[in-house]
């Protein structure tokens, strides 16, 4: 299937008169690349949270968001996977959705680097606990080491295998892992342009801590139910207003929606 991506002008294009032939023109990856552009070098982390959902607020299919996928939310999510310094999950997401390292072609690792990049983002995985297996795919898989923030909780003998297993361990608080201990460590590492992918938890977590600067948020058009969560929990709630940058359909109904923090 081939996915058609078009910017849609909420004022005429969805509320056009009926049997109107109007169409906004379809978009180039290149035109992707330019909505999606990170600030421009960015002298903190700009944290970009990435998420798809159901119509009706499911998180997920069965246990994983891989249900909820559609080709123009696999496009989307190349292109800013493309434009980020890092790639930053919660270790239970990279144990549900069995994550490997970023990949990259030729073609991909020349216009990273002719923008500044590394030629393959790392994955930075966020576990106070430290439980990430040493033998899975985020150590196995992978072209570049993970970077794992944990805390001064973690086990001490995992912590070693995985050091062990090429991963480079960073201790960035006691217990939990707030966002800007996050935020720091990569800052520190000179890791500017964020992209998050969840889970639930991690998101939830930064916006509690004031660190999300926008949302990339992909409505899959499906209906789920079921039991599963809304794409950011917390103990409390933490109103952040945004403003909307922009939205995109393709012609199957998928609504493709970028949000920034008002004030940044």
């Amino acid at each position: 299937m081939i996915e058609h991506v078009h910017r849609l002008d909420i004022a005429t294009y969805l509320t056009g008169a009926e049997g109107s032939t109007r169409r906004p023109p379809e978009l180039s990856d290149d035109d992707l690349r330019s909505l999606y552009g990170y600030p421009g070098d960015p002298d903190r982390p700009w944290v970009r949270v990435n998420f798809v959902s159901s119509i009706d607020g499911a998180v997920a299919v069965e246990g994983a968001s891989a249900g909820l996928g559609t080709p123009a939310d696999k496009r989307v999510f190349g292109v800013l996977r493309e434009l980020a310094d890092v790639i930053v999950v919660g270790a239970g997401t990279a144990r549900t959705e069995n994550y490997g390292g970023a990949h990259t072609d030729p073609d991909l690792a020349r216009r990273r680097r002719e923008s500044g990049l590394s030629e393959v983002p790392p994955i930075a995985v966020v576990t106070a606990s430290g439980r990430v297996d040493p033998t899975s795919r985020l150590l196995t898989d992978t072209v570049v080491p993970p970077l794992v923030l944990t805390s001064a909780r973690a086990d001490t003998d995992n912590l070693a295998r995985l050091r062990d297993a090429g991963a480079r361990v960073e201790i960035v608080s006691d217990s939990a892992v707030p966002g800007t201990a996050v935020v720091a460590a990569l800052q520190r590492r000179g890791l500017r342009r964020v992209l998050c992918e969840g889970g639930p938890g991690l998101f939830g977590t930064l916006t509690a801590d004031g660190v999300v600067d926008e949302l990339c948020l992909t409505t899959s058009p499906q209906l789920v139910a079921g039991a599963a969560g809304r794409i950011a929990i917390s103990p409390a709630a933490h109103p952040t207003p945004m403003t909307r940058a922009h939205v995109l359909g393709d012609d199957d109904g998928t609504l493709l929606t970028r949000w920034v923090r008002r004030g940044v």
